[in-house]
């Protein structure tokens, strides 16, 4: 996407100032953005190329949101603060949705690779990414519904020097602290992935704890384990999600 202009940045600078009901008005006005009913978004930049946001939507404050070519926002999006989502073709966050705080989302801008990339981060209703965690979709990445990339300081990565290839993680899965998914690596539904694991490959065994360098299925889960995965990742969830 191409670089911003000053007088549009400008722009973007004084209308993030502007209280909510103001601020809607005029990135519908000046950007042509679809803005739902009841949304509320904090001092935080949103530049796209197309963008529409669902009702009842919160947008906290320093969140920058940049050079994507298409947002999209289910309703009742919740995003804290102090996140970067920055380049690639899309960015969908489900309804119900939710990324919490300090989460770097990124697309490299006009990779040098040797195969078609396709720069798309896809979040499921449901799902929620919890602070510190990075994740390069340079290539697709997909998370289902109800799933939770959880604890801090996770990395997704889809590029390895001239090539990438997508990652996606299946729902109702729980990934825990400091994980490492590497281009092509992807998680079953229903998991639970341990502390620290690093995954190399596709993991297609549902309903297993997955742990260790490389990870593999490691124990079935547990009746409470299975509990825990499927409850509601939100307590406004409905029950249609």
């Amino acid at each position: 996407m191409e670089r911003l202009s000053k007088s549009r940045l400008t722009l973007l600078a004084i209308v993030a100032l502007l209280p909510s009901f103001l601020k809607r008005s005029c990135y519908r006005l000046f950007f042509g953005y679809k803005i739902g009913k009841r949304v509320r978004i904090g001092l935080s930049i949103i530049d796209v190329r197309e963008c529409r946001i669902g009702d009842d939507v919160t947008i906290g404050h320093l969140n920058l949101i940049i050079r994507v070519k298409k947002l999209e926002m289910g309703d009742h999006v919740r995003i804290g603060h102090l996140n970067i989502i920055r380049g690639g073709d899309e960015v969908h966050l489900g309804r119900y949705s939710e990324i919490i705080r300090m989460n770097e989302i990124n697309s490299i801008a006009d990779p040098d690779v040797v195969n078609p990339i396709d720069p798309r981060f896809l979040l499921g209703d449901g799902s929620i990414i919890t602070a510190g965690h990075k994740i390069d979709f340079t290539d697709r990445v997909t998370i289902g519904r109800r799933s939770i990339l959880g604890g801090r300081n996770s990395s997704l990565w889809t590029h390895n020097r001239q090539r990438t290839q997508p990652i996606d993680i299946g729902s109702f899965a729980y990934v825990g602290s400091e994980i490492r998914i590497a281009p092509g690596g992807s998680l079953p539904s229903k998991c639970i992935v341990g502390i620290g694991s690093v995954i190399t490959s596709e993991m297609s065994t549902e309903g297993y704890l997955i742990a260790g360098v490389p990870a593999k299925p490691v124990k079935e889960l547990s009746e409470e384990d299975r509990f825990l995965i499927e409850r509601k990742t939100r307590i406004d969830l409905p029950d249609d999600i």
